[in-house]
């Protein structure tokens, strides 16, 4: 009885400890294909939008009508992050583009993009913008600015930067440059308000998707040719696992809606004061 007691034991002991190495174990095997990430992006992101398929589809014929006017053409399989600055939408999609053209949808989140307001408030820009290494990214210090405020989120979270481009300054109708990033924000006082506009001109995403597009190198197509000539880079986490088809654009699209569609709800953050924040 002792001897088969202690059988059963050793069992559960190698089973446990091999329940324990199945994430691991999946996370090492290779990428069969880009829509892979689409249940990774529903276990990683605690803040997702349920998108109907015919918005899917609508936002796939958004993403091809910005590249043409770009002038931009896809040549391979790669994942690109579009975001919808609409008042009543406010969300960035992750769409993957296979090898026949064919755009694919991985997941959606609510988002912050620029609104009307005072001084050194602008409408986020509209087109398609390259994530290069002539604007470096950062991570952020999560120290607080005047109003209490960790503009860029916990510390350690990565800041997207697509340099310097042309927006519309909300104070006076003009247009001047002005900074495009992509970063989380302060997780207790601005991340509840994602879905409402309410940035400076720069998108503000839910963090647990920020870390999504880092430890995957989605947007980090000259990242990864930088590694590949020898480039030390300080910015990429040491855990990434890094797709096989990284992308390096980032389109923002206007959907001119009338009203909220019920997918994109509000946010239910209660009224907070004005943090001064990008």
């Amino acid at each position: 009885m002792a001897a088969a007691a202690l059988a059963t034991a050793r069992a559960l002991v190698v089973l446990t400890l091999a329940a324990a190495a199945l994430p691991a174990l999946a996370a090492s095997q290779p990428w069969r294909h880009g829509t892979d990430l689409a249940p990774i992006f529903e276990r990683m992101v605690e803040r997702r939008l349920d998108v109907p398929d015919f918005e899917r589809a609508a936002y796939a014929e958004r993403l091809d009508a910005a590249f043409a006017q770009a002038g931009i053409a896809l040549t391979r399989p790669q994942y690109v992050l579009l975001v919808d600055r609409d008042p009543n939408v406010q969300a960035a999609f992750v769409y993957w583009r296979d090898e026949g053209g064919r755009w694919h949808f991985i997941g959606a989140a609510p988002v912050s993009t620029g609104r009307r307001g005072g001084f050194e408030y602008f409408l986020t820009p509209v087109g398609v913008f390259a994530h290069t290494l002539a604007d470096p990214d950062f991570r952020a210090e999560g120290t607080r600015n005047e109003f209490g405020v960790r503009g860029y989120g916990e510390r350690g979270m990565r800041v997207f930067d697509f340099g310097w481009v042309m927006g519309e300054r909300t104070w006076d109708g003009g247009r001047s440059p002005m900074r495009l990033q992509v970063h989380a924000t302060d997780p207790e006082l601005l991340e509840p308000w994602l879905g409402e506009a309410r940035s400076k001109g720069c998108i503000r995403i839910p963090a647990s998707l920020n870390r999504l597009l880092d430890r995957y190198g989605l947007l980090d197509a000259d990242y990864e040719e930088a590694l590949a000539r020898g480039a030390r880079l300080w910015v990429l986490a040491p855990d990434r696992t890094p797709t096989p088809w990284p992308g390096r654009y980032l389109v923002v699209v206007d959907s001119g809606r009338s009203a909220r569609p019920t997918w994109s709800p509000p946010p239910r953050a209660r009224p907070t004061p004005e943090a001064g924040d990008c």
